[in-house]
């Protein structure tokens, strides 16, 4: 398994080490979404958030993963992967309003290409070889990356994807994050194979296996695979192994269904800390400088949560607005309807 930095964060790889400004600007990202998954815990609490998969310990699969992209770019996020959106551009106010269900979060900026957060399981990896198609036949060297976990990777949408990609040479780059749960059922459970990149090669692409909680590795192997794509060298698939140590929502009591030695070992691999350690250690990081980043950040948060409050409510109508471009007339109907009964 490919790895950069070691989780006592020694360098393993020095060669590799990318550029003083990009693993600052990993951290900081890194740091920007720890800070949304803790506090999404605390607004869900207080009935300021609705039910959302909380991604805390996944940080560097996602991070170091969207990072490698440009706002140029295609993104297919499942549902757990609000960090790789953030990462991206997506503003926080509009992900705090997505998992309230306001529309105002039901669709992304104009200047994004990120689609909407996927709930059904594969889904988005079918949608992503189009896209990328499309970009293709434009004649751009814009790609698209889409998110799987473990158990996705077992459906069909995802095999299909893969051959759809590799026989089109499609500028596509597939993230499979194994963390060792799909929902309630472990990785060992739900498949024999115990090295899931090895999928790849089933349908003739690449496939690459890095350590998920190692920030630096995760965006060296696919800032390669997204020049590969953008060269013309078609699709890769990258297994990022990492562990879903938060439940499976906020909703949910993992306690259930997993035991504490399912979990052993994987706090002390924390991907944050790992790179902090890292950061500290090369001296690119400080305590004092590492206190105004996390000032900033919570403050950054603090004004889009100010700012999703000042959000208007829903009406009951809205519901069908984001349906389609043009509504049907059947659409047109349910919507008069809703009104009328509204207003009684």
């Amino acid at each position: 398994m490919f790895q950069i930095v070691a989780p006592d964060g020694t360098v393993a790889r020095p060669e590799l080490l990318p550029a003083p400004e990009i693993r600052l600007e990993l951290y900081r990202q890194m740091r920007r979404a720890r800070h949304f998954d803790e506090r999404g815990w605390v607004l869900y609490r207080q009935g300021r958030l609705g039910v959302f998969p909380p991604f805390g310990g996944m940080e560097a699969s996602q991070v170091g993963t969207a990072a490698a992209l440009t706002k140029d770019d295609w993104l297919f996020p499942t549902y757990r992967d609000t960090g790789a959106a953030l990462t991206l551009g997506l503003p926080i106010a509009r992900a705090l309003a997505y998992w309230r269900t306001s529309p105002h979060g039901w669709h992304m900026p104009d200047d994004l290409k990120v689609l909407p957060f996927y709930i059904p399981i594969a889904t988005q990896y079918p949608h992503a070889v189009g896209a990328a198609l499309a970009e293709k036949r434009k004649g751009t060297r814009n790609i698209a990356m889409a998110f799987i976990g473990d158990g996705g990777s077992s459906e069909g949408d995802f095999h299909e994807a893969l051959n759809f990609a590799g026989a089109l040479d499609a500028p596509c780059v597939f993230i499979l994050q194994n963390n060792g749960w799909a929902i309630s059922v472990p990785t060992r459970a739900q498949t024999r194979a115990t090295n899931l990149s090895r999928r790849a090669e089933g349908y003739g692409i690449p496939g690459v296996r890095v350590d998920g909680n190692d920030a630096l590795a995760t965006y060296h192997v696919t800032a390669e695979a997204v020049e590969r794509a953008r060269s013309g060298g078609g699709p890769t698939l990258i297994e990022t192994v990492t562990y879903r140590v938060k439940p499976h929502t906020v909703a949910d009591d993992p306690s259930r269904y997993r035991t504490d030695a399912d979990s052993a070992g994987w706090d002390a691999k924390d991907p944050v800390l790992r790179l902090r350690t890292h950061l500290l250690q090369a001296g690119l990081l400080t305590e004092e400088s590492e206190a105004a980043l996390l000032a900033g950040i919570a403050a950054e948060f603090e004004a889009a949560l100010t700012e999703a409050d000042s959000y208007p409510d829903p009406t009951p109508e809205e519901i069908l607005d984001h349906v389609f471009a043009e509504p049907t007339p059947q659409l047109r109907k349910q919507r008069e309807q809703i009104i009328l009964e509204a207003s009684q």
